[in-house]
């Protein structure tokens, strides 16, 4: 969510930029299509400041021209450890070194106590909206953003496991200068899981590699090594 107690998750900042705090409930309604969400936090750009150690940990790519992002990943079975616990893997573009994000991707919120699945897209800072197809640990997803150009985006979501798609078409004025395949815990506060697999991350019709991302660590968690489109977010230690 770009982030997300409910989706697009980028987001709370470090604890040290002043400038973009930790994300805070910011409605008490839920979002569009949410009744399965329990919490929303808002996923808060990054800016230029550096993601290591904070609530995004995968691998972000930097540049210009960025107009798609593509990557499939499998949703792990988490513990819930706290009520606070919240995290969810995305794709999208933007949200590094520009003040937008615009992503998809499945949630897991704690806040009931049992880990509650979601999928969602966000074009932040607009709140994130979330699609009411069942989700499940196990499930497989593609997730995509393309850029079509004049301020149009397409952003879509596969279940690849349960086989529903949910597309939707954007517009917001952006700058397409990143892009990332990640996890993000707005909360700071992650659910257990022992791993979860990114696979054919690509960019522009290329894989992920040619761009040289960015490794970030998030939480407790840290990254495998980038190979072919594709790596494992797994604990720390």
């Amino acid at each position: 969510m770009r982030a997300i107690r409910t989706a697009s998750f980028a987001a709370a900042v470090l604890l040290a930029v002043s400038t973009a705090a930790l994300a805070t409930p910011a409605s008490a309604a839920a979002p569009t299509g949410s009744a399965r969400a329990v919490h929303y936090y808002g996923h808060h750009s990054r800016g230029s400041y550096d993601y290591d150690g904070g609530v995004w940990g995968g691998y972000v790519a930097q540049g210009s021209n960025f107009r798609t992002v593509t990557g499939s990943w499998t949703m792990p079975q988490v513990q819930c450890n706290t009520s606070d616990d919240l995290f969810a893997p995305w794709v999208g573009i933007d949200g590094y070194g520009s003040q937008t994000v615009e992503q998809t991707g499945v949630q897991v919120d704690c806040s009931s106590g049992s880990p509650v699945y979601s999928g969602w897209y966000e074009m932040y800072p607009a709140p994130p909206q979330y699609f009411n197809d069942p989700v499940d640990a196990g499930d497989s997803f593609t997730g995509s953003v393309v850029y079509n150009g004049s301020g149009s985006y397409t952003l879509k979501l596969t279940d690849n496991t349960k086989g529903w798609t949910e597309t939707t078409r954007q517009h917001l004025n952006a700058r397409n200068v990143s892009a990332e395949a990640v996890i993000e815990s707005p909360s700071q506060s992650y659910p257990s899981f022992d791993s979860l697999d990114f696979s054919g991350v690509t960019v522009n019709g290329r894989t992920f590699d040619a761009y040289s991302p960015q490794a970030i660590d998030s939480g407790q968690y840290t990254e495998t090594g980038l190979q072919n489109g594709s790596f494992s977010i797994v604990p720390a230690n």
